[in-house]
């Protein structure tokens, strides 16, 4: 979770993923810093993130992406 947090801080400044929850349905970032989260996330754990999975609620908070990143790489 730590290295997810640290990328995701790293990509967008000013939101804290370690304890929000509610990321896409608050519009704590907006879909220009989702592309850019999509696009870290894809690099730097090698994976691709289908159309399947761009749904809002494997992005409302960093444990939820994390789960996501996870499923992906079984």
């Amino acid at each position: 979770m730590e290295e997810l947090i640290k990328l995701l801080s790293e990509t967008i400044e000013g939101v804290d993923f370690e304890n929000e929850d509610r990321l896409m349905t608050d519009k704590v970032i907006s879909s220009i810093d989702l592309t850019e989260i999509i696009a870290e996330i894809e690099d730097h754990y090698d994976i691709e993130i289908d159309m399947e999975y761009m749904i809002p609620e494997n992005f409302e908070s960093a444990q939820a992406m994390l789960n996501m990143i996870e499923e992906l790489q079984d």
